[in-house]
């Protein structure tokens, strides 16, 4: 029988990395898998201040990077020593495990935002963390490497330049049945609530990181898309009162709908024709597989997974990262039905249901209790796979 620990800061339902990882629990213990986690809980991490403003969740979060790293490897390794016939997947952090699951890269992120050097300067835990991921892709910390797109794959090799686990690319996955596109009654009901008529077209943006992610350009596209009003899903309060602000000078504030945060972004992609990400970087971009599930084409920059799933014309558009470009392409959705784009939308995400990527993950594992790893990325043999795929 198969034995699996999964190695992740936390573990339970939800987005995130975190979710990630129960998704795949759930699909391992399907399968017959015998799957035990180690999570920063279970390492005995430290309580601590649980600080109210900004500073102190910063604080809160860069000591946890740093002890679950520190720490809470040389408990992974004592856990895992204790039970050798099992295959770690680690998800962040631990210097350990068989399968490391890179879910983005800090260098990339950074350079994406702009002001590269000094970002990384004044954060102490974006250099440590820096040192700490060359030590990890540089050596023998783990057997394999997973990236979610084959655009992460090669940014990978492009900022540690030999990577020496082989690099295997397995995108996330998508809960199919969560994720559905709503019945008539459902969509009446998302858009009521949100106090918009059925023939007004919605696009979508769901994220956080309001500049990186591309707001602003979503924000200036209405001017060339005179139809679409924007659905803006996430922020804290004082990023929602710049964005409002970026819309009163674009002239479309009255267009720009602010939600805030919220945990379930369904009836939001319910109510909505099309998901617009102009986003700098993305390591996988999930909310682009979710939006597809709920049968909703996507409008994305070439970032993260949307250049492996998106076809022109079929179920979205790939654009520049510019205003000009994503207003196009919402203008040209808003002028035509969506019945064929929402069936293929469906269509394509399907193909990525929570099964058959954790099934890949279990043809990983068996690969590597016959002792191999397979060719990374489609290249050369179970022996020179590291070399290769490191570049």
């Amino acid at each position: 029988m198969t034995h699996i620990v999964q190695i992740a800061p936390a573990i339970s339902s939800g987005s995130g990395v975190a979710g990630v990882a129960h998704a795949l629990e759930r699909e391992f213990i399907a399968a017959g898998a015998t799957v035990e986690r180690f999570t920063a809980a279970e390492a005995g991490r430290p309580s601590g201040f649980r600080g109210r403003t900004p500073l102190a969740t910063h604080l809160t979060r860069a000591r946890n990077v740093v002890w679950f790293s520190t720490v809470g490897t040389r408990r992974a390794r004592r856990f895992l020593a204790e039970r050798p016939d099992a295959i770690a997947i680690t998800h962040n952090d631990v210097m350990a495990g068989d399968i490391y699951v890179n879910h983005g890269l800090l260098q990339a992120a950074m350079r994406a935002r702009g002001d590269y050097a000094w970002r990384m300067v004044r954060n102490p835990v974006h250099l440590f963390t820096a040192v700490r991921d060359r030590i990890r892709y540089r050596g023998r910390t783990h057997r394999a490497v997973v990236a979610l797109t084959t655009n992460e794959a090669e940014l990978l090799r492009s900022t540690y330049g030999r990577v020496r686990a082989p690099i295997h690319v397995i995108p996330n996955g998508v809960d199919i049945e969560r994720f559905r596109p709503p019945d008539a009654a459902e969509r009446v009901q998302a858009r009521a609530e949100l106090g918009v008529d059925d023939d007004r077209t919605i696009a979508v943006f769901i994220g956080h990181e309001f500049e990186r992610k591309g707001l602003p350009i979503a924000i200036q596209s209405l001017g060339t898309a005179p139809e679409v009003l924007l659905l803006v899903i996430g922020g804290s309060p004082d990023m929602i009162r710049r964005a409002q602000a970026q819309a009163r000078t674009a002239g479309v504030s009255e267009r720009v709908h602010f939600v805030g945060t919220h945990r379930d972004p369904i009836p939001f992609l319910w109510a909505s024709d099309v998901l617009v990400l102009p986003s700098a970087y993305e390591a996988n971009a999930l909310v682009v597989l979710e939006a597809l599930a709920c049968g909703l084409p996507v409008v994305s920059t070439r970032v993260g997974f949307a250049p492996d799933i998106l076809i022109d014309g079929e179920n979205g558009f790939l654009v520049e990262r510019s205003a000009k470009a994503v207003g196009a392409r919402l203008d040209e959705l808003s002028s035509q039905p969506l019945d064929g784009w929402r069936v293929r939308a469906r269509q394509t995400a399907e193909q990525y249901a929570w099964p058959q990527i954790a099934r890949r993950y279990l043809e990983l594992i068996e690969s590597m209790r016959r002792g191999g790893v397979g060719a990374a990325l489609g290249q050369g043999t179970p022996d020179d796979a590291g070399d290769e795929a490191g570049g």
